[in-house]
Parts: structure tokens; sequence; C-alpha cells
């Protein structure tokens, strides 16, 4: 038949059939729609947000080009260079304590001062709405605040009362509704607190050495692209030394999109293990489908359709079933960047563009189609070939017919078509290429592991009790699902086992085992002048078992390695946090603590050389250094060039002061600089580091102080949203998993029928049945949670263990609640759809037999 008259005669015969409806198709539809409005809807969340960054870069950014300084304000040519782009708006940013007029209760703040120009794009909301001189003027000898609400809740203020800040009373007058560019400050580990940059002068919060950051926004009207950025190379060439950080407002938030392609990328490569997952739950339903049309096949066959036209008839029904599942899980996805701003409105002030993202949407129909294909083709490639003779008897497409090769090449290609855009469309390639490894070695382990069950049951020694006895003979008889359950479940089970662990690790790790050699405090911007007064109160508060460490702190920006601009070169992701911004710096007569030298020589006490630095081993690894070479740091606007004479290993998780880079005491010699202390009290309760935090900032109004216990509370907060979000994602290749569970034990309950219609015939009652039936579930069920357990709890281990470099631990809880999940699944899916089974009377199926 030539293919002119064999497609539409194809189609009609494909379309007639359809009019029967999709039953035993409905697994299929909810694979299929699942997978693919995960993926959509997570790259269009993601490209909406993106796409809003972009439109909204110059809100976000705070101008069209923004100056960043450390521990100084621009010098006199500085300034004159900036005022000379365009409008410049200055606003300064550090960390400080809020404290109660009777000083009994105080709070860690993240202050923000502007000047009267802010904000030149976009709008600062307030509540009560202020203009600037209203807002933050000085009046009755108070400076005005506007502030989060969270502050008012955790120190029981109201609109209208005062706090302090360093030397200086601040009156509340506002609410905080919207900060247009809070984005691009980073993210916020404390509540903020606006005010006037008279304000902050008036506290005397800034002296030399603290950590103050300030920015220099400027609009520059009409101004391209390309001249912004000759803008900045114009600043680098003609102020070298300054050390600042540049910004145009097409990399506004330049963490921020980072983060979002590498969460999106994570959540995609999750959707794409569902729609994989529901592959399975494809083939089963394609398998279960031809299976309920084999006499119509065998019909075909008859009349003289050769097999070509035969599976072309069931490859256009299974594409337009497809594209009904595809297009319900397009119409979901189109609505999830809108969800996801509604949702996130008042957790995350995140810039979306609320629209339609067709290149999302697209790319999620690519990947629907090919793996419905990749699934498909080999029960088509079955139906093909199986003789008409063997149909009519009954036979099984899973029997001994093997499609052509042909086919076989197919599916290899469209697999490999599926991994080629996995990878391809993927923020890391390697990330990508490492989870579709695992995914396709999880899949062959899977397969192993069900063969394993089957060979265990084929050898198991004959027992004496009956329902156990019909058990094992199911798990591995012809047609057994031992196959369909194991496959179905195990990589749903995986994940979440994998996700759990990192998750319970590293919450053991932050809330368990770190506070036990933790420092109770740390203690931020202690000046020189008052460095012993600090000690020795503090020393006194603590008592004979406290411990006091104290480092001198600066911070510095690396903008040469080896004599190479850093700017111009590629780095790892895993190195290159240490390049971007600002990194804190010290120096050192002696090897810091928690640290242990691995490689080189620690330069002598009185050394008065050359400036020398010791690097963290493992980031300098990650970067490409090692002894000999040299780094440019720019510290207070000076570029000092340092060759790194030894390496440490650096014991980060001790929460101690630990630094990437240790210079020689010579290198920074007359240098201003603050100090940084740790304070250690064993067993100090809540009431005395309430009593020593009270006493530090009363007498030391502008120190800032952070109790490691709220760190460690906000990143557990930090550490939960985002495992529940995770679990949240991961959860769907778990539906995936249960829905292909629940195809798979429909497509056996013909089989079934058949089994528990002959068994009652010869004596067996429905409870011995229905015992049987159920500890083939707990068994098979059992089995998978094991497998489970096992390549979870190896992935959690490399992630934790070998990459975090964090102690590992298999936490009970999940192994229980993994098996617990298992058994409830297999045994509740499977009892469902047997209970049915089993009342079915014995006449009409034996006249079928």
């Amino acid at each position: 038949m030539s293919p002119a008259r064999a497609i539409p005669l194809a189609f009609r015969f494909a379309l007639r059939e359809l009019r029967g409806g999709l039953s035993g198709f409905y697994v299929f539809l909810a694979c299929i729609a699942l997978g693919t409005a995960a993926i959509g809807g997570v790259n269009a969340v993601s490209q909406s947000i993106t796409q809003g960054i972009d439109e909204q870069g110059q809100v976000i950014l705070g101008g069209d080009l923004r100056f960043e300084l450390n521990h100084r304000t621009a010098s006199a040519g500085e300034r004159a260079f900036l005022d000379s782009l365009g409008e410049v708006a200055v606003s300064a940013s550090m960390r400080s304590m809020a404290r109660l007029e009777d000083q009994s209760d105080q709070s860690l703040v993240e202050l923000k001062a502007v000047d009267e120009r802010y904000p030149l794009y976009g709008t600062l909301e307030t509540e009560p709405a202020l203009d600037h001189e209203i807002l933050f003027g000085r009046r009755d000898g108070r400076h005005g605040a506007a502030v989060q609400q969270i502050l008012l809740d955790r120190l029981g203020l109201a609109i209208g009362d005062t706090i302090l800040l360093g030397n200086a009373d601040f009156e509340i007058r506002a609410l905080i509704l919207s900060e247009p560019d809070a984005a691009s400050d980073g993210f916020a580990f404390a509540p903020r607190v606006l005010t006037s940059l008279d304000g902050l002068e008036a506290a005397g919060l800034v002296q030399p050495g603290s950590l103050v950051e300030y920015h220099y926004k400027i609009r520059i009207t009409d101004a391209t692209e390309e001249e912004l950025q000759a803008m900045a190379e114009r600043a680098r060439e003609e102020h070298p030394a300054a050390g600042w950080s540049i910004r145009n407002r097409a990399n506004a938030a330049p963490a921020l999109s980072s983060n979002i392609e590498r969460f999106a990328q994570f959540l995609t490569l999750v959707g794409l293990t569902a729609l994989v997952t529901g592959g399975v739950g494809v083939a089963n339903a394609v398998r279960a489908f031809l299976e309920s049309k084999r006499n119509v096949i065998a019909t075909f066959k008859c009349l003289g359709a050769p097999g070509g036209f035969v599976t072309l008839v069931y490859l256009i029904q299974i594409l337009a079933i497809a594209a009904v599942g595809i297009v319900i899980g397009l119409v979901l996805a189109s609505f999830m960047p809108w969800l996801a701003a509604w949702g996130l409105a008042g957790v995350v002030p995140l810039p979306a563009s609320r629209g339609f993202f067709p290149g999302a949407l697209a790319l999620a129909t690519i990947f629907a189609l090919v793996t419905t294909l990749a699934f498909a083709i080999l029960p088509l490639g079955r139906a093909r070939d199986i003789p008409a003779t063997d149909l009519f008897r009954d036979q099984s497409f899973d029997g001994e017919h093997r499609p052509r090769p042909a086919y076989l090449l197919a599916a290899i290609v469209l697999i490999a078509l599926l991994a080629v855009l996995a990878v391809g469309t993927s923020f890391s390639r390697d990330l990508a290429t490492l989870f579709l490894g695992g995914i396709a070695f999880s899949f062959g382990v899977l397969r192993i592991v069900s063969l394993a069950v089957q060979a265990v049951a084929r050898r198991a020694p004959r027992v004496r009790s009956t329902p156990l006895r019909l058990a094992i003979g199911n798990i591995h008889r012809p047609g057994a699902l031992t196959q369909s359950v194991v496959l179905s479940l195990g990589l749903g089970l995986t994940l979440l086992v994998a996700l759990a662990l990192i998750d319970g690790n590293l919450r053991q790790q932050i809330s368990g085992n770190l506070p036990e050699h933790a420092p109770n405090f740390f203690f931020v911007d202690i000046q020189n002048d008052v460095i012993e007064d600090f000690s020795d109160l503090v020393t006194a508060d603590a008592g004979t078992e406290g411990q006091l460490v104290r480092v001198p702190m600066l911070r510095g920006r690396i903008v040469e390695l080896n004599g190479q601009d850093v700017a111009t070169m590629e780095l790892p992701p895993e190195g290159g946090w240490v390049l971007r911004g600002d990194r804190g710096v010290t120096y050192s007569a002696d090897v810091p603590e928690n640290s242990t030298l691995v490689e080189g020589e620690w330069w002598p006490e009185d050394y008065d050389g050359e400036p020398l630095v010791s690097f963290s081993a493992e980031e300098a690894g990650e970067i490409g250094l090692g002894i000999g070479d040299t780094i440019t740091v720019n510290v207070l606007g000076r570029n000092i060039t340092a060759r790194i004479a030894n390496l440490r290993q650096v014991q980060w998780e001790s929460l101690a002061i630990n630094f990437v880079m240790v210079f020689s005491p010579n290198t920074f010699a007359g240098a201003p600089h603050a100090w940084l202390a740790t304070l250690t009290v064993p067993g100090a309760d809540s009431a005395t580091e309430a009593d020593i935090l009270r006493a530090v900032t009363r007498a030391f109004p502008t120190v800032t102080s952070v109790r490691v216990k709220d760190a460690i509370d906000l990143v557990n907060r930090l550490i939960g949203q985002l495992a529940t979000a995770i679990r949240a994602a991961a959860a769907i290749a778990l539906v995936a998993s249960v829905l292909v569970l629940g195809g798979a034990l429909a497509a056996g309950n013909r089989a079934r029928v058949h089994d528990a219609v002959v068994l009652k015939m010869l004596g067996a009652t429905r409870r011995t049945l229905i015992t049987a039936f159920t500890l083939e579930y707990l068994m098979l069920g059992a089995a998978t949670a094991l497998f489970a357990l096992l390549a979870g709890g190896v992935a959690a281990w490399f992630v934790v263990a070998r990459i975090m470099n964090l102690p590992w631990q298999l936490l009970p809880g999940v192994a229980a609640g993994t098996l617990i999940t298992a058994l409830v699944l297999t045994v509740g899916f499977g009892l469902a759809g047997t209970w049915r089974i089993l009342g079915q009377k014995a006449a009409p199926v034996l006249r079928n037999l």
C-alpha cells in the first residue's frame, strides 16, 4: 500500500477507534500532562522572573549605572568623574543594632541611609506616604526612619516610637511597604531600617574600618547598553585603584538571576524525571491498550493489512491522546507564572513579568512528544510483527516476540535526543549530564533489582503456607507485576529519600552538632580605640569559662590573579564565589585556629619582606592557584599584590573566625581597620546571653552583635523553606510514580481475573487470595523501599560528604518513612484493584478463556 493511500486510511481507522473514548489511557494522560506542566511551568516562571529583572533593571539597580565602594566614600576625583556621567544618588548600607529607649531589648538590623535623590527610579512606598524631608528629616532632636513590620513585632514598637542606633535617637515615622532596589542589595539577614545620610552620620556608626558599603547610583538618560559598558570601562581605566564594583541595568541583580536559573534547572530536571517516570506509564498504557485491541489487530492482519499500516494506525491514536495530555499540561503551565507571583508576593519581592512564554511551553511540548515516542515505539514494534494466529491464541505482546532492529534503533535515537535536549537547555551541562546519567543508571539498576527479586522468588524453598506460596509464585510467573512495581515506584522514592537525607543531615549539622562547638556571639565593627575596653567588659561578663577571640578585619576585593584582570577570566562556578564581591581579609603572625597548614611554610613573626598571603587550599584548587602565584586585592582604594606563601585547610563548619585570605602583618601596616571577635561561653543559657548582649550594646552602641543561635534559627528557616519547595517539586516525580504504579496494577488486572477465577474453582477462598495478594504487594514494596534507601542514601552521602564536606549519617526516620510509604502505596493500590477482581463471577470469565 502506497503512503499516499495508507496515511489517510490509517487516520480514518484511528479516529474511528478513538470514538470509544480514552478508557485505559487516563494514566497516560495524567503522566504526560504532569510532566509537561512541570517542565513548562518551571521554565515559564524562570523566564517571567528573568524578564521582569531585565524590564525593571533600572528600578532594581536604582539607576543605569551603580558603583559600590567598601569602607570609604568616593574621593574628590572619583566623585567628580561620577558626577560627569549623570545624576548621582548616594546611599550607604551596613548592619547595626537597634535598641529600645530604655535599653531593655535590641535587634540586629540592616541599616540603609539614602540622600534626597533616592530613588532615581521606582517609588519608595511607605505607610503613611511621606516625602523625604518629613520621613527622614530631623525633628525635635530626632532623625526619622522607616522600618519593616517585623522590627516592630520583634521589639514591640509602633509608629511614633523611638529607637536608638549608635549614638543617636530615631523616630519611627512609617512602615516600608516596597523598596524599589531591594532585590539588588542581596539577601537581608535582619529587618530593614531606612534613614538619611545625615542620620547615619549623627549615629556615629561609620568609623575607620567599619563594614559599610557606599552605593553611587547614576541616572544616564537615553544611554545604550554599549555606552554604559564603555563608561564602566573608562571608570576602570581612569581610576584603576578605586576598587569599585560596577553594574549596569542589564546586570541589575546577577546573584538573584543566577540563583533563579540554577533553581529552575533543578526543577526542570525534576520535571524531566517525572516525565521519564511517566514514560514507563506510557509504555504500560500502550501495551495494555494494544492487548485490549488484540482481536482488532489480528483481524487487520487477516484481511491483508501490512504490519506497518497497523503500527501507523495505533501510532496516530497514541499521538492524538498524547496531544490531549500535552494541551492540558500547557494550560496548567501557562498559569504558573501568575500563581508563582501571587504565592511569592508576601515572601520574596521578586520582579516578575506576568505574560505568555511560548519558548518555555514549546520546550515542554518537545520533551513530552519525544518522551511519548521513546516509550511507545517498542510496544508498537512488537505489535507490528506478532502473527495473527498468536494473537487469536491470546498470545501476549510481551512474549518472545522482539521488535525489529529499526524500532530498537528508533527508541535509542529518541532517548538520546531527550538527553541532548535536557543537557543543551540546561544552565550547567555537567550537572544535567550527571543527573541524566543517574536516571539511566537507576533504571538499569531497577531492572536488575526486579530480575533479582524474581530470581530469589523462583529459587525460594517450597513453603507450607498456601497464601505465601501463591504470593511467591505471583512474583516470578510470566506477566508478573514485579518489574512494573519496582520501576514505577523506585525512581520517585529514590529521589525523595536523597532529598530528605540531604535536608536532614544539613539540619543536624546546623542545629545539632554545630552549636556544641560554635561561639555564642560574633561582634563586628569594634574600633581600635575601644578594643581593650571591649575585651575587658566581655571577659568580665562571660566569666572564667568564657573564651574571647579577636582578629583585625578589613574588606577587600580580588582584582587580579597572576597579573590578569579577574573580570576577563572564566572560572568554574564552584570557586568563582571567591572573586565575586568583597571578601573579609585579615593579617596574622601565626597560623589561625581551625586551620591546618597543608602546603608551603608560614612566615616568621618578625617578617618584613614582600607581602605574603595564606590561601584556603580548597578554594585555591578550585580557581587554579598554587604556591608562588600572586593575587592583587583592592583594600581601601589601594591595590596590594601579595604572593601565595602557603595553603591552609580551613574548618568552615566550626563557625569560628575563618578567612579565605590571611596576609602577613606587614602587608597592612598602618592601615585603618576594625576588629572582629567571637565569644564562646560554654553552657550559657538564653538569659545569660541576653545579659551579655545588653551589656555590650549599652557600653558600645556602635558595635554590631550577632547571636549565633539567632543566625542558626534564620538558616534553619531558610533551609526549611527551600526544603519544602524542593520536596514539593520532587513530589511531582512521586506522583508520577504513583500514577504509573496504579496504571501498571490496572493493566495486570486482566490476568489477575483469570487467575482468581481458576483458583476459586479449585477451592481457594477469598481470604486465601486476598492474603496471597497482600503478601505479594508487601514483598514488592519492601524490595523497592530497600533499593530506594540504598540508592538515595548513596546519592545523599555523595552530596553531603563529598561535595559539602560535612559529616554524614543515615537517619532512621527517613528509612522508616520510605518503607512505610512504599508498603502503603503498593498494598493500597494493589488491594484496591484486587478487591474488585475477587468479586468477578466465574462463568463469564471461563466462557472467554
